[in-house]
């Protein structure tokens, strides 16, 4: 499959709804993937004199139709009770004589399923990726918008220093760009992974130009060059593609775990937008409950247990096991993963921001937020480790006396050090913020830089 006829499959999908995997996964489409690939290797076979060149067209013209109903389809499965067979069985009536004769011709079912499902996985990794780009354009926009809203940077639940909005944002923003790197990587691998080397993997059945046939199968369905080893009982292209889906859950349940936190009561620093018309508790009439982080919570617990099953199918048997049967667990994953995908997208877009809750927790510690910015204006006439034993005293007699430390520093002996000014102004917590706006800037412009072309 072509990026380009990926493109036009899914240019008219709405990803940011999470839709779209769905169908990937879907037994028609499943068919309509086998009939491709059948075609392709009769074409192929075709113009390397393995089967005749009539044959091969009119197999390959009628692969690029629904030759059969399903019905038909499904009526044959109850009879013979094997999918490959059936679909031949069904499929083999509508071509002539003649052709019918060279339909599957050396292959096997589990080369032909194993390439139907390369095919639908990088179909949902084009669906995965730009939904992860739209995501992306969120997280640039918040971070842009709030790259000097100052709040507090907690460390292990307490306040530590001064950071920014945009800051926090934009870690996220960074992860996500490293997520599609890592999903190109897998997709590379993925296009190289067509498969047509026979029942035990060594091309028995397919003949001499067995190695040359499957190039060219592989070239027809717009795929790379295919790996020379047979990697049908070797799971880890399967398995890493699941595996990266789990990683990619863990990074949106902690945004979404993060706004938890952030939403509740007792922070209150941003609010996830829910239209007027929603219900927050069927008792308790002013709850606005954090539905989608939760969302994000959960999926995160979830995605991660369906990515155990396909790695426990690395462990196989022998030359070719039936490993056909993971199959519905990667749908799942696919479908879970774009689905979360699109919570995330839904609740960024439209997440309030509260910059005034953000400045009254930030003052919350009544200037114990700035200890270190005092300690370091101190170090340059007490030195850094006596000035830091010093400030820990002061800001300790300001917790016992519960005062704030401007307070408590001029109750101190430290008091001349400085003047009122000079105190003043290194309390200031938004004149103390480091590189925080530079390095969203940065992160934004290394984001640009490494995208090929803008989201579609």
């Amino acid at each position: 499959m072509s990026r380009s006829w990926l493109l036009i499959l899914l240019c008219c999908i709405p990803v940011c709804s999470g839709q779209g995997i769905e169908s990937i996964f879907s037994q028609e489409y499943e068919i309509q993937t086998v009939l491709r690939i059948e075609g392709a290797l009769a074409a192929a076979q075709g113009d390397l004199a393995i089967i005749p060149k009539q044959a091969a067209n009119e197999i390959s013209a009628s692969a690029a139709t629904m030759p059969f109903s399903n019905r038909e389809l499904q009526s044959e499965k109850a009879i013979v009770q094997h999918r490959m067979v059936a679909l031949l069985n069904a499929w083999g009536r509508t071509l002539s004589p003649m052709a019918r004769e060279y339909i599957h011709y050396g292959a096997t079912t589990v080369d032909i399923y194993d390439t139907a499902l390369i095919l639908q996985l990088l179909a949902a990794s084009d669906i995965l990726d730009r939904q992860m780009c739209q995501l992306g354009q969120a997280l640039i926009s918040l971070s842009s918008a709030h790259k000097n809203t100052i709040m507090v940077g907690r460390t292990l639940g307490q306040h530590a220093l001064p950071i920014t909005f945009g800051k926090k944002m934009s870690t996220w923003l960074g992860e996500n760009a490293r997520h599609r790197q890592r999903l190109d990587q897998i997709s590379t691998r993925l296009r190289r992974s067509a498969i047509l080397k026979g029942a035990v993997g060594s091309y028995l059945g397919l003949g001499p130009k067995a190695m040359k046939l499957e190039k060219l199968f592989s070239q027809k369905l717009g795929l790379s060059t295919p790996y020379a080893s047979d990697w049908h009982a070797n799971r880890d292209l399967i398995a890493e593609y699941a595996l990266f889906l789990a990683l990619v859950s863990k990074t949106w349940g902690h945004l979404g775990s993060e706004l938890f936190l952030l939403q509740s009561t007792d922070i209150g620093e941003t609010v996830e937008y829910r239209p007027a018309s929603s219900v927050g508790s069927s008792t308790m009439p002013h709850k606005i409950n954090p539905s989608k982080s939760e969302a994000l919570i959960q999926a995160s617990r979830s995605i991660p247990r369906l990515a155990e099953v396909v790695l426990d199918d690395v462990i196989n048997i022998f030359e070719r096991d039936n490993t056909s049967r993971p199959n519905k667990v990667l749908a799942d994953i696919s479908i879970a993963s774009s689905k979360q995908l699109a919570i995330t997208h839904s609740l960024l877009r439209k997440l309030i921001v509260r910059p005034q809750m953000m400045l009254k927790n930030l003052n919350r510690t009544r200037q114990l937020i700035m200890a270190q910015r005092l300690t370091f204006a101190l170090a340059k006439k007490l030195g850094k480790t006596t000035a830091n034993d010093k400030i820990r005293h002061i800001t300790r007699t300001a917790l016992a006396q519960d005062i704030d430390l401007r307070t408590a520093f001029l109750n101190s002996e430290l008091r001349d050090q400085i003047t009122l000014q000079q105190l003043d102004e290194l309390l200031d917590p938004t004149t103390y913020l480091g590189l925080a706006a530079e390095q969203v800037e940065a992160v934004i412009t290394e984001v640009r830089a490494g995208q090929a072309s803008p989201c579609t």
